[in-house]
């Protein structure tokens, strides 16, 4: 049996929203989700956040804003797990 970790699939290593002053984080994307599902959930979490910006920025509303803030942070952690994954850095 390997230790080498599945290929194709999120590793579980990058977590997000960070509250206070601990560092420890809310969130964490979820290890063994195949590329193509997480890949799928990043396309839609982008275009909730260009229909934010967009709608935030018709209406200067700031909570819409920061909603598109906070989901393009889950978007990121998301791709940065994938490419953690893929190039085999930690």
């Amino acid at each position: 049996m390997s230790d080498e970790p599945p290929l194709n699939v999120t590793l579980g290593i990058r977590q997000l929203s960070k509250a206070g002053k601990s560092a420890a984080a809310m969130f964490q994307v979820l290890p063994g989700v195949p590329f193509e599902e997480a890949y799928e959930h990043v396309s839609v979490l982008l275009s909730y956040i260009q229909h934010l910006v967009a709608e935030g920025d018709l209406q200067d509303d700031h909570k819409l804003l920061g909603a598109a803030g906070y989901l393009s942070a889950v978007a990121k952690a998301i791709m940065d797990d994938i490419e953690i994954a893929r190039c085999g850095r930690a």
